[in-house]
């Protein structure tokens, strides 16, 4: 043990012993300053401070009255702080989610810094989430209006970036409950501005520096969960533009659909399809874009946004590819980057006899196949070049006719290439869809585009694959309006009867 300086009542020899009992760095002065012992945490922390000089004024201390002229400063355990800040870096750092990280928030300030927490986020309308705890409890929840907090912590909301000391009037559950309660308010900023506040009461040894740096960290975090809570939100609102839309009504067909692309976690891919109604009929498309992915997906929304559109000013299914072919050019020269698609753009026309008038144009895409009402299967001979690639192209055209009951399916390379079976890498092929659609010529157009879905996935058995559209377009019997016997009149059968 270290021996105080001068006579023994310099130093009360309890206080001494207590002190030296004490893992905390601790030097212990008169009222002028001078050390008249140091602990053996502070000895080892400040090795040049000795007994009789003065006391030093570069480390972090908290003061405490002892009374009897005896003063204490008790040291900030630096590297404990720098710990418990690595830590909250490593815990903070990797959360992409603003409600997990204020808990975690809470739980370090209480678990190191403070015996209860607040942290304060505003939201709308002059209101706020806060997460709290005290002591032992778990954190907890609430929604505050901020007309109802302190004026020490409305005033760091409105943007005062100084940590300050006040006292919470009355007391507050957030807080443990202790009436008018000591705390500290301080301001958590990001790059974009101020991002909440933080509370703490029952401070333990730490200083206003570590509870700067701590929020500091904790602004960091926030920040990148809230960037990343707003990316999602516009990936989400993408996503939800480039979906297929479900095909409208139209008097004597049906549509039948199915879509799965190659990354679940996107919900979108490089296939396509649609359908939109003309004078007469509708006008409706199947098809695939170069590429994966985000970029893939986006050109997919412009073809499927530019038929829209183009459809108004150009029905025939063969010029609207051409068209069609001019704009992907058109953005080729614009960004230097090629992108080209495969597609089949037809016309569906109801026949007043029943049945439908398909008229069909082929841009390099696979041929659609016809499942007949005998439960026979044909492939429509329909050739053409991609669409984007040349300036001159030349696309297939065929004009067929289904009669009532009868389907025309389009499909993607997704189907027919998908790798799986016993080996594992045996594509699916046209022959073998053809033979699993022998004899369903009776199911209705969303089960015939469900069935082929199914098949695909049971042959790839869980394996990767590319993105998968089937679009079946069928002739439905013309519904005639029903006949009606119509009663003859009381009077009228009273009469003859007479």
């Amino acid at each position: 043990m270290n021996a105080p300086i001068g006579a023994p009542d310099t130093a009360a020899p309890a206080i001494v012993e207590l002190l030296d009992h004490v893992d905390q760095g601790v030097l212990l002065c008169d009222d002028a300053g001078t050390v008249l012992y140091r602990n053996a945490a502070a000895a080892a922390q400040l090795p040049a401070v000795h007994l009789g000089a003065s006391m030093p004024a570069g480390p972090a201390a908290r003061r405490v009255e002892l009374g009897a002229g005896h003063v204490a400063w008790y040291l900030e355990r630096a590297n404990d702080h720098a710990a418990f800040l690595a830590t909250t870096a490593r815990r903070l750092g990797g959360m992409l989610n603003a409600d997990r990280v204020c808990r975690a928030t809470v739980e370090l300030a209480v678990s190191s810094l403070a015996g209860s927490a607040l942290l304060v986020l505003p939201t709308r309308r002059g209101r706020a989430r806060c997460w709290h705890a005290a002591g032992s409890a778990p954190v907890r929840r609430d929604q505050v209006t901020l007309a109802a907090l302190p004026a020490a912590v409305r005033d760091t909301l409105d943007g005062n970036p100084v940590a300050q000391p006040f006292l919470w009037p009355g007391g507050t559950p957030f807080l443990g409950g202790a009436p008018n309660p000591a705390a500290w308010v301080v301001p958590i900023q990001a790059a974009g501005g101020l991002a909440a506040a933080l509370i703490v009461a029952e401070l333990t040894d730490v200083d206003l520096g570590v509870l700067q740096d701590f929020a500091q960290r904790v602004g960091t975090a926030l920040e990148a969960a809230q960037l990343y809570a707003l990316q999602s939100r516009v990936a989400e609102t993408l996503q939800q533009s480039l979906l297929p839309e479900p095909p409208p009504p139209v008097g004597g067909l049906s549509w039948g659909t199915a879509y799965r692309p190659a990354r679940s976690t996107m919900h979108i891919g490089g296939d396509f399809y649609g359908a939109h109604p003309i004078d007469g009929g509708a006008m409706f498309f199947l098809g695939d874009v170069s590429g994966k992915g985000v970029d893939a997906a986006v050109l997919t929304g412009q073809v499927r946004h530019s038929l829209r559109a183009l459809r108004r000013v150009e029905d025939d299914p063969q010029r609207l590819l051409h068209v069609l072919n001019d704009m992907l050019l058109e953005g080729l020269e614009r960004t230097g980057e090629g992108r080209f698609a495969t597609m089949v753009l037809g016309t569906a026309q109801p026949r007043p006899s029943g049945g439908l008038r398909l008229t069909l144009t082929g841009g390099g895409h696979l041929p659609p196949l016809v499942l007949r009402a005998d439960g026979t299967v044909e492939a429509v001979e329909l050739r053409g070049m991609l669409v984007g690639v040349t300036d001159d192209p030349v696309f297939g055209r065929q004009t067929l006719h289904l009669a009532a009951g009868e389907t025309c399916l389009l499909f993607t390379d997704g189907v027919t290439e998908a790798r799986g079976g016993h080996r594992g890498d045996e594509m699916y092929g046209l022959r073998r869809l053809t033979t699993a659609l022998a004899g369903c010529s009776a199911m209705p157009a969303s089960a015939l585009a469900e069935r082929v879905e199914q098949v695909t996935m049971d042959w790839l058995g869980g394996r990767e694959h590319d993105d998968i559209a089937v679009f079946a377009v069928r002739a439905e019997p013309v519904r005639t309006a029903p006949r009606h016997l119509h009663s003859v009149h009381h009077t009228t059968r009273a009469a003859v009867s007479s």
